[in-house]
Order: structure tokens, then C-alpha cells, then sequence
């Protein structure tokens, strides 16, 4: 009998029943008796655990999934020195169909969703009592991930038409046999969104409130509230935002740096702070696949990286004298400046926090001229006064839609100051504002990652980007 090791790709031809990066002794299949794979409820939840897991790994929130857009978007923000041809291609936005990391991000994201899906299948085996927080956590994870994809790999909302361009595929049900079902197309932007929102909908609806390293409702309105705000849902991204904000759970960290705890031992785990909604916990014990990718590419070597961004002088020129926040940007051994959020070598990675929610309420209610849960520049006032500088107070002037546009421009301002290469947001910020993508509009084809040549080649109905 033949040990080989048992994989999800996108579509797969074997089902990855329990925890991941397992070799099991298997007969050669296209397909597994459902009877005889998630057994018990032992099993659902190992096979939870396994989609956890697989989130943290370095392709996605193990912080690549937020890295490589920002490559694409800061040009004039970092300079990139690394050696990885595949990540030089995105910092060009010149990515072909067969590179390597854009095809690790599309395999490993529906991994977790078909961990996800078993779950969502085996719930009749669970016990009563923790049915609604099992499917919610499964419902979350896959919710947050088709988000993701499906602004790495389709237009952006705000792009021409979403119920016609193109997103990803939706598949709901565990991959388990090779039919027709197996070559899914890609459903519409639209389409994805709202399963995106529908999942996390009913996590928010299912998991509790209680603070935890595991995803909770908080967690899921915290994520509703970032995806509203790209589609330009300001009343519901207000609402979310507030649901978190409102609750007291979190609180922001007294000093901006205390938000990036640096122990300087390299394999000591430093809990979530009291602003960490959800994040991917990371120590040196979790084994190959898994590590915090930010940290190998913003740290230095003498922090356990590679050093291959530096931050260019002319971003920091962007904040104010005595903004606390510049402490987290210092030269290093070497003389280059750098970004220290990062330095921690199993640091957690941050999947959102506290901050980004009074930005996104600030921003919602400006837009609508609301002030659901509060007034917006009371609540950019908190992001400030965390910073050490004085109270925003919006211009004098007659016209009120240039007062408008400066409360915007300062909330915005303050979106890049306080979450910068923290959540890919030089890139998302700037499609759903219809900035330039570094020297890209924000429509060009090349700033929307291209369909893997792998899936291409195994699906018949997958139909590539345009420009690729």
C-alpha cells in the first residue's frame, strides 16, 4: 500500500477529513466513504482545529494574505530589496498565471473552506450544547476567507458591475468524489459577498460573546463592519462597528507600541491585548508551514527576519510632531528604517482590532452625515488622543461639502497613520476609493490577482481574469 500524502486542492480529488498535514496509509481513490471518515464529535472538532490551523499558515493569515497586496500598492511607501521572484513580480504588478504564491493562497484558502464544509456536514454529530458554537466557528473561518478571496482574485466591488464580473467559486459541500459538481464555476463578486455576509451573519448569530483566542460574535461583526465598508455600506458598517465598540470587551492599549508586544525571546507566545478582536496565535511550537510571515519580511535578522522592506523617510513625513505612533519606526542595526510592529518572531498576527472599528464608524457616519454610536469626530478624536496629539476640529468654513471632504481626508489620513501594513489596506483602501494602486489605476487588470494556471488547467469552467 502506497503512503502519500492527502491534500485539498481547490476541487480536490481526496477529502481531508481530519486535522491537517497528516500522512495516512490510504487505497488509492477518487473518493471516501463519508461513514467511515468524521465519525464523532471528537472528530468535527479536530477537523475545526485543522481548519484553524491551515488559517495560520503562512499563505494566508500567517500574514501573506495581507502582505502581497500591500506589495502591490506601497512603492512609494517601502522599498522591496527580497529575492523571492514571485513577490518582485507583484511589487511590478506583473504577476503571471503560474506564480507560485497567488497559487499557494487560492490552494490553502479552499483548504480551510473544505475543512469548513465537513464541519458544516457533520453537525448531526456534535452535542446539543455545542452545535451553534461549532457551526458559527466554521461558518466564520469560511466567511472571512471567501472575503478575502474574493478581493484578491475579482474586481473590486466598486469596479463596473459586481452581480456580472467575476468572483471566485462557491462551493458549500465537502469535496468527497470526483462528478460534475467537482468543476465549479466562479460565481459573480456580488454572489460571493453575500455568502461572505451570510456566513457571517449567522456566526455573529451563533458563537458567543466570551473573549477567547477562538473567533466570537464580536469577532464576526468586527469582519462585517471591515467588508461593509468595502462595498460602501456605511449604515451597516456603522451598525457592526458599533455592536463591537458598544460592548466594552476591548479597549484600546494605553501607548500605541504596547499594541506590539516585543518580548525579545524568540519563542515566547505574548497573549491578544485588550484591542485584539480576532488574531492567528502563533509559537515557535506549531511546526513547519507556520510562522509570521510579517515579521520575515519587515524585521531584520537580528529580529528573526529577512529584512527584504524598508520604509522610505518621505511616509513618516505624513505624521504630526510628538505622534506616538512614529515610535514604531526606527533604523536598525543596519541603517535602514524599518517598521517594528513586526519584530516579535511568533507574534501574533493580527486578523482586526479595536482601532480599525472607531475608523470605520468615523468614516460610515461622515459619509451619511449620521452619528450612529457616536459622533464621527469623537471618534477619530480616540485614534488621536491614543496618539499623543491634539483633537482634530474640523475647518471653518462656509461650504459645508468642503467640511465634509476635510473630516474625510483626516479620518482616511488616519486609516494609513494608525493600521499601516497591518491588513493589505494600502491596497483594499485604495480600490474601494478609486485611488491609484501604485502606479496603477485602481481598475487596471493587472491589480486583480490572476486565476492559478493549475486550476485553469484542471477546471474547464474556471475562465481566467482578463489581462492574463
Amino acid at each position: 500500500m502506497k503512503k502519500i500524502k492527502i491534500y485539498i486542492t481547490a476541487f480536490g480529488t481526496i477529502l481531508l477529513l481530519g486535522a491537517c498535514n497528516k500522512q495516512l496509509n490510504l487505497n488509492p481513490s477518487n473518493q471516501i466513504e463519508a461513514d467511515k471518515a468524521i465519525l464523532t464529535a471528537t472528530d468535527v472538532q479536530s477537523t475545526l482545529i485543522g481548519a484553524y490551523n491551515r488559517m495560520s499558515l503562512s499563505d494566508l493569515y500567517g500574514g501573506r494574505v495581507f502582505l502581497e497586496p500591500d506589495l502591490m500598492a506601497t512603492q512609494s511607501v517601502v522599498d522591496w530589496s527580497g529575492t523571492f521572484q514571485g513577490l518582485t513580480q507583484m511589487v511590478s504588478q506583473e504577476i503571471p498565471i503560474d506564480n507560485t504564491f497567488v497559487n499557494s493562497i487560492w490552494l490553502d484558502g479552499y483548504r480551510v473552506i473544505n475543512q469548513t464544509n465537513n464541519v458544516l456536514a457533520n453537525l448531526d454529530k456534535v452535542a446539543a450544547g455545542d452545535k451553534n458554537s461549532t457551526e458559527g466557528q466554521a461558518k466564520f473561518l469560511r466567511g472571512l476567507v471567501y472575503f478575502e478571496m474574493v478581493r484578491l482574485f475579482g474586481k473590486s466591488w466598486n469596479d463596473g458591475n459586481p452581480t456580472v464580473n467575476l468572483g471566485v467559486p462557491i462551493v458549500l459541500t465537502p469535496t468527497s468524489v470526483i462528478n460534475s459538481s467537482s468543476y465549479p464555476s466562479r460565481s459573480t463578486v456580488s454572489q460571493v459577498y453575500q455568502q461572505a455576509i451570510a456566513d457571517l451573519t449567522d456566526a455573529e448569530t451563533k458563537l458567543g460573546k466570551g473573549v477567547t483566542f477562538f473567533a466570537n460574535s464580536y469577532a464576526a461583526s468586527a469582519i462585517l463592519a471591515r467588508l461593509y465598508l468595502q462595498q460602501g455600506e456605511y449604515a451597516k458598517a456603522a451598525t457592526e462597528a458599533t455592536k463591537v465598540i458598544s460592548s466594552n470587551a476591548y479597549s484600546l492599549v494605553a501607548v500605541y507600541t504596547d499594541e506590539f508586544p516585543f518580548p525579545n525571546q524568540s519563542a515566547v507566545h505574548v497573549d491578544n491585548t485588550t484591542e485584539d478582536i480576532f488574531a492567528i496565535q502563533l509559537t515557535s511550537q506549531l511546526g513547519t508551514g507556520v510562522s509570521n510571515e510579517l515579521n520575515t519580511f519587515y524585521a531584520s535578522s537580528e529580529f528573526g527576519g529577512r529584512g527584504d522592506i524598508t520604509i522610505k523617510e518621505s511616509f513618516l513625513n505624513q505624521f504630526s510632531n510628538g505622534d506616538t505612533r512614529l515610535d514604531i519606526y526606527n533604523e536598525d542595526s543596519d541603517g535602514n528604517l524599518r517598521c517594528d510592529k513586526f519584530d516579535n518572531l511568533y507574534g501574533n498576527v493580527r486578523i482586526i482590532r479595536l482601532a480599525e472599528l472607531y475608523l470605520i464608524r468615523a468614516e460610515a457616519n461622515l459619509r451619511l452625515g449620521t452619528s450612529t454610536g457616536a459622533q464621527p469626530i469623537a471618534d477619530i478624536n480616540v485614534i488621536r488622543k491614543r496618539a499623543g496629539i491634539a483633537n482634530y476640529v474640523p475647518p471653518v468654513n462656509p461650504d459645508p461639502t468642503k467640511v465634509i471632504a476635510a473630516n474625510i481626508a483626516e479620518v482616511l489620513k488616519q486609516r494609513v497613520l494608525e493600521l499601516a501594513f497591518e491588513g493589505g489596506f494600502f491596497f483594499h483602501d485604495a480600490k474601494r476609493l478609486k485611488q491609484k494602486v501604485g502606479p496603477s489605476e485602481f481598475d487596471a487588470t493587472n491589480v486583480v490577482f490572476p486565476i492559478p494556471q493549475t486550476e485553469t488547467n484542471a477546471n474547464k469552467n474556471l475562465k481566467q481574469n482578463d489581462g492574463y
